[in-house]
């Protein structure tokens, strides 16, 4: 037990290390993610993720201790310390007019997350995990000066970029009423920057004036989730739980720095040092306002066998605004459908039966509501995935135990009508858990 403790505080360490170093860095690569405050990242856990994203309905898993953050009323059912932590890594294939045109990869740091009891029915949770993913790098080019004409074939390149996110760090508390109500709340303080960039070249042109126009938001303030959950108990060992989560609508402080420079290019094709800034603007004071959410869930489970449920979101992003500007995004919904299996979970001579099978199928409304590069109205981008997964026993003792879970996403977002962008993904998240009782008086040494 101690050498595994020894090393799961190693990777807590390492990985708290990583995130503080890579916090300013693009960790995603759509160019979906220009928009509203870029990709959004669900409180999720891999073990979650695998079912299909299912977690506004689910606690305790095959009387496991798991730490669900998307439902803090969850907190109220775990009876053993709990440390959790994981890494993300994802490839995405981007194609446009029926062509591929770009292909990436990415890796971060995923969750860093605790619960510790507090009273026999109730808990404390805190961690930290991405809130937002911002990162994206493509040109538009044009001939005639810009001007699109066939006969001159100056040209002139607007090249876009952006990169950054936001973080949440959140402390949460859930407790027991009568024996089979949960209930609980978050709070939540996110931070980062999120920074956008677009630069217009005439590269044939030489001695021209470039232009650079660098907008950088940085994000700080607090949110608030509550959640409640009712188990419904048909057996000792058969129980359907219903839940309910939201999102209070709350206000971030923003500060807006806006930077437009000129830059040329000498004889050798390199970029000079900017000769001169045309406007900027530093910290300019404002707010962003984040929407209400809300997330609906039902599971039904047989203990140390199986688990299915289901969840229903929905979210008015119609209402984000930054500045005062409101972003023109779209209200989300979302479905998500899936379950686990363990054939044997106290099998000694066969490991494969112990551990947990999970599979499951997702699909959202996104918040982007993109113009048609093509003319005529906008498109509101919609995905769909299919999850699977396993959890992997680790040894423990008779106090601990350990838990890897392994989770793999097959996905697609956007459409390749009117001129779109269509995305072709694999999400793979590692976790691992820790169970064990800690911070417990005994009377005998």
């Amino acid at each position: 037990m101690i050498k595994y403790t020894k090393l799961f505080i190693i990777f807590l360490l390492a990985a708290i290390a990583f995130q503080a170093r890579a916090q300013s860095t693009a960790n995603t690569s759509s160019p979906y993610s220009q928009y509203g405050i870029g990709d959004l990242t669900p409180m999720i856990l891999p073990q979650n993720q695998a079912m299909g994203g299912i977690s506004t309905g689910t606690n305790i898993i095959n009387r496991f201790s798991s730490i669900n953050p998307q439902n803090p009323a969850s907190y109220g059912a775990i009876s053993l310390t709990t440390i959790d932590a994981g890494l993300f890594g994802n490839t995405v294939s981007l194609s446009q007019n029926g062509q591929s045109t770009q292909k990436n990869s990415n890796f971060r740091l995923s969750h860093v997350a605790f619960a510790i009891p507090v009273t026999h029915t109730s808990a404390l949770s805190f961690g930290l995990m991405p809130y937002s993913q911002v990162g994206y790098n493509y040109t538009k080019t044009f001939k005639g000066f810009g001007t699109g004409s066939p006969v001159d074939t100056n040209l002139v390149n607007n090249i876009y970029s952006g990169e950054g996110g936001l973080s949440k760090a959140y402390l949460g508390y859930g407790f027991t009423i009568a024996r089979n109500l949960l209930l609980g709340a978050n709070a939540s303080y996110i931070f980062g920057d999120i920074k956008h960039y677009q630069q217009v070249e005439m590269p044939e042109l030489f001695g021209s004036l470039n232009t650079k126009v660098e907008r950088d938001n940085a994000v700080s303030g607090l949110s608030y989730d509550f959640g409640a959950q009712y188990i419904w108990d048909l057996s000792l060992t058969r129980h359907v739980t219903f839940g309910y989560s939201g999102s209070a609508r709350s206000n971030l402080n923003s500060k807006t720095s806006y930077l437009v420079s000129h830059y040329t290019f000498d004889a050798s094709g390199n970029r000079t040092t900017d000769l001169d800034s045309i406007i900027n603007q530093k910290n300019t004071a404002g707010k962003l306002a984040l929407p209400q959410i809300h997330h609906f869930g039902i599971s039904y489970q047989q203990d140390l066998k199986f688990l299915v449920g289901a969840d229903y979101s929905v979210g008015n992003w119609s209402q984000l605004s930054i500045g005062g500007v409101n972003q023109g995004m779209a209200n989300t919904s979302s479905l998500n459908i899936g379950g686990q299996y363990t054939p044997n979970m106290n099998s000694i001579n066969n490991y494969l039966a112990t551990v947990d099978y999970r599979l499951g199928f997702m699909m959202e409304s996104t918040y982007y509501n993109v113009a048609n590069p093509s003319g005529g109205g906008s498109t509101n981008i919609k995905s769909k995935a299919v999850t699977l997964g396993v959890g992997m026993p680790l040894r423990g003792s008779l106090t601990s135990f350990y838990k890897m879970n392994i989770t793999a996403e097959f996905g697609q977002r956007g459409t390749l009508n009117n001129g779109l962008v269509k995305e072709n993904y694999v999400n793979l998240r590692l976790g691992f858990t820790l169970n064990d009782k800690w911070f417990q008086r005994y009377k005998f040494d």
